[in-house]
């Protein structure tokens, strides 16, 4: 582990407790309906990369085998109580989203929703998303990214100068477009909100 790895892991351990208090607002306008839109569409053995406090975790259809991992041991805690309080089955594991301790080809979905704005390589978290992706496999994406309309691009570059050193957070990325490049098949996608929240369904090829 990085020393700025480990930086950001203390962060989001310190953030759990109140996590959830905080962002209530932001979460009932603007991530809730992707997170529904994310997590209904899960199949079979499925893997949630970075679950945080578990804000996904009413939205799985009820038949779904359910591994979840997070690089914050605090936020696992949280999972784990919230995982109780909706009464959701579900493994939780610690892990970093860039070297996940799965063979390959191990899920049928893997999905990660405002995750890869956090995370220090997007490429590599990708890429570890579809080595234990089964062929044909589902993977899920939400997030927030760049905007579509160019004054607010500008008003999140400037958010960037500050969130990026504080936290890791980033305002400006878009995982769809190093997503093309892996070589995936998109089935669904979608940007809402102005373009700021984008929605991806994208499939792993047999041959990959």
């Amino acid at each position: 582990m990085t020393r700025a790895t480990g930086s950001l892991i203390g962060y989001w351990d310190r953030q759990a407790a109140t996590y959830d208090r905080k962002t209530a607002g932001i979460e009932r306008r603007l991530l809730s309906q992707s997170r529904r839109w994310v997590g209904t569409r899960a199949r079979g053995a499925t893997l949630e990369i970075g679950v945080g406090t578990g804000a996904n975790l009413p939205h799985y259809p009820d038949d779904v085998d359910l591994t979840a991992v997070d690089w914050s041991t605090a936020m696992l805690d949280a999972a784990r109580a919230q995982a109780a309080r909706v009464h959701r089955p579900v493994t939780l594991r610690q892990a970093d989203g860039a070297a996940l301790p799965f063979p390959a080809g191990t899920f049928d979905t893997v999905l990660a929703t405002f995750v890869l704005c956090c995370v220090p390589d997007v490429r590599s978290v990708l890429a570890e998303a579809l080595r234990v992706l089964k062929p044909g496999g589902r993977l899920l994406l939400a997030d927030h990214v760049a905007a579509s309309s160019w004054p607010l691009r500008l008003v999140q570059h400037a958010v960037d100068l500050v969130s990026v050193p504080l936290h890791g957070e980033h305002y400006t990325r878009r995982p769809f477009i190093t997503l093309n490049e892996l070589g995936v098949t998109v089935v669904e996608h979608e940007r809402v909100t102005k373009g700021v929240i984008e929605r991806v369904h994208a499939s792993r090829g047999v041959g990959r």
